[in-house]
């Protein structure tokens, strides 16, 4: 588990990188182009594509939090275990989200 915990930070650290890259960009094209987003169709996709890309960065970036807090709980030796109710997290349920703070019951 300690092993998918690392290599899905690494995973969400290089995704981030590109994102960051990427939405940069974006914002560099849109800066040298004049572009009425409302009335010109490029504008629009312009548009839509930084704030999809603006949407996955801070998506990622949550993921990387909870990432860190699973490594906390490592730490602590409390990992593997609900913090809602203390109860034992299922292998199955830690192997599919390696993340997780919560057994299957209080998910829900």
């Amino acid at each position: 588990m300690l092993e998918a915990l690392h290599r899905e930070r690494e995973r969400l650290v290089a995704q981030i990188g590109a994102l960051t890259h990427n939405h940069s960009a974006i914002v560099e094209a849109s800066d040298l182009v004049a572009v009425d987003d409302e009335h010109d169709p490029e504008g629009a996709t312009i548009a839509f594509e930084r704030a999809q890309v603006a949407a996955l960065l801070r998506d990622s970036r949550v993921l990387l939090a909870e990432l860190d807090a699973a490594q906390a709980r490592v730490e602590d030796l409390s990992y593997g275990r609900c913090v809602s109710c203390g109860a034992p997290i299922s292998p199955a349920r830690l192997a599919a989200l390696p993340s997780t703070p919560t057994c299957i019951a209080c998910a829900s």
